[in-house]
């Protein structure tokens, strides 16, 4: 059997292979192949912070790509600003292959990986795609890209050819990277699916909506992500404050003193560039987000393609953990002002008594905010509603919803006795066994939870290959396309498809649309 004369060879000194700025050497690692700190594009640093990306640089000899590259500059951990983790030279993705891709003449489906972090926070190199690749027989690409500050501030002259999405473009340049580069380590460029969580899920969004991205990829998974974006009034507004917040209050050379300052410096002042819910969003109403996601997705106008998304049954208990001492008192408070006129329907039929304590407040506050989609959109019923709107466009649309109620957590390390649910970023594990740092989350789970990830990587893979996510398995259930009126709930125990008023019943979306 002759090899296909793009794969990696093997030699004395590990694993080759060429791409179009040299030669990179990776390393067997895990049961995968690995390549990693891969540059995409070139540094964004000096006169190329706040640039486009540009293309990466070649080299000569051969390039160790054998750890990873930096993750990109941010607040250290979730909304933090005493530290700062990162490198603004951190444009650079992890390639994942089966180990026996090189003797394959058929290319292989490519899973993309845009992680999570409110576009703030996070990094690529959190995902090892080793598992995905060996078990679903992929090649999968992990990547990094600007975030907070460096990647979506939108101030006047800092740049002549876009308007803050840095980071959305280094995405971007990212896909084209791979349709370029892919086919070298036995990836398909004609079957490339474009996936994420939360904020990667905001992102995959904003690719479906962008003409930029039109024709680098073919299908698309969102794990808990909206289709939201602002205009560029609130990004210049916004960035405008941040500016100020930095020092730089001449609005006239607003640029210029922003240039000028320190990453540090910039980081230290990251939060006043978010909303109120510290998210972070693409803009849209430029050229490489000409509308916002929501009306190209209304009109049609996006890049059509399968589409398998979903949302978890207890999504925003994650950030409610600011309401764990709430008493009876200020949790109806909240309620009344964020839900005014409304207020006294929702205590009713959130009443703080039927929540078991000490965790009262955060129990009810996320069962309101994952019920309503309070938390822009994300989660419950405005799940429910951006699932149906995709299906009205899309036949090949598949909606899940994530139901292990005893999905492992650090929080109840934290929080004694938390019951965190099946909350924002619990099923991630189940998908990336490898996620999680140096003990993966997944070796927390039960015989049950170890069937559950199989599937849904089962699933998950069929859908990369094919466009539909029923994997050649006798054992796991048939998930129906959302046209039919049903869902995946995916659980222990066996998941199954539900009905579509199951699940509206079970969020009291009946409700939630009715004040909508």
């Amino acid at each position: 059997m002759s090899l296909p004369a793009t794969a990696a060879t093997a030699n004395s000194d590990g694993l080759i292979v060429s791409i179009d700025t040299g030669k990179l050497q990776g390393k067997d690692a895990r049961s995968a192949h690995q390549y990693l700190g891969v540059p995409y594009a070139a540094a964004p640093v000096g006169k190329l912070r706040w640039q486009p990306p540009h293309r990466a640089a070649a080299w000569s000899g051969v390039r160790k790509a054998t750890e990873n590259g930096a993750e990109c500059a941010q607040a250290g951990g979730y909304g933090g600003t005493t530290t700062t983790t990162g490198s603004e030279d951190c444009l650079y993705l992890n390639v994942y292959t089966p180990k026996d891709a090189q003797v394959r003449h058929k290319r292989l489906p490519v899973l993309f990986w845009i992680h999570g972090g409110s576009l703030k926070n996070g990094s690529g190199n959190g995902h090892d795609g080793s598992q995905i690749a060996e078990s679903q027989n992929a090649v999968v690409v992990s990547i990094n890209y600007r975030l907070g500050v460096f990647g979506f501030l939108n101030v006047p002259g800092l740049s002549s050819s876009s308007a803050g999405n840095y980071g959305l473009l280094d995405q971007i340049a990212a896909l084209e990277w791979t349709q370029r580069n892919i086919a070298s380590f036995g990836g398909d460029p004609g079957r490339v699916t474009i996936s994420g969580e939360s904020a990667g899920a905001i992102s995959v969004c904003a690719l479906l909506a962008s003409p930029e991205a039109g024709g680098l990829f073919s299908k698309a998974i969102m794990q808990s992500g909206v289709c939201e974006s602002i205009t560029p009034t609130v990004a210049s507004t916004r960035s405008t404050a941040y500016a100020k917040a930095v020092g730089c209050t001449d609005t006239a050379a607003l640029a210029t003193c922003l240039r000028a300052r320190s990453g540090s410096d910039l980081l230290a002042a990251s939060p006043s560039l978010a909303d109120s819910a510290g998210t972070l969003l693409p803009t849209s109403g430029t050229p490489e987000l000409p509308r916002d996601p929501k009306t190209a997705l209304g009109s049609g106008r996006f890049n059509n393609v399968p589409l398998l998304i979903g949302f978890n049954h207890d999504e925003a208990r994650l950030f409610a953990l600011g309401h764990l001492g709430a008493t009876k008192a200020t949790y109806e408070q909240t309620i009344r002002d964020e839900y005014g006129t409304h207020a006294d329907a929702v205590l009713a039929r959130y009443p703080y008594d039927s929540y078991p304590s000490p965790y009262t407040g955060t129990y009810a506050v996320g069962h309101v905010w994952t019920d309503s989609g309070y938390m822009i959109g994300l989660g419950g019923c405005p799940a429910q509603r951006l699932a149906q709107d995709f299906t009205g466009k899309q036949a090949r649309t598949y909606f899940y919803e994530f139901d292990d109620q005893d999905a492992p957590s650090s929080l109840s390390a934290a929080f004694p006795g938390f019951d965190a649910g099946a909350t924002h970023a619990a099923e991630i594990p189940y998908i990336w066994a490898y996620s999680g740092g140096d003990e993966p989350v997944s070796t927390q789970f039960t015989a049950a939870q170890r069937k559950l990830a199989e599937e849904m990587t089962n699933y998950w893979g069929s859908f990369i290959r094919t466009g539909s996510p029923n994997a050649h398995a006798t054992d796991q259930a048939t998930w129906p396309s959302y046209r039919s009126g049903r869902l995946m709930s995916l659980r222990p125990g066996g998941s199954t498809a539900i009905a579509t008023a199951t699940y509206k019943a079970d969020h009291q979306c009946g409700f939630w649309n009715s004040i909508a």
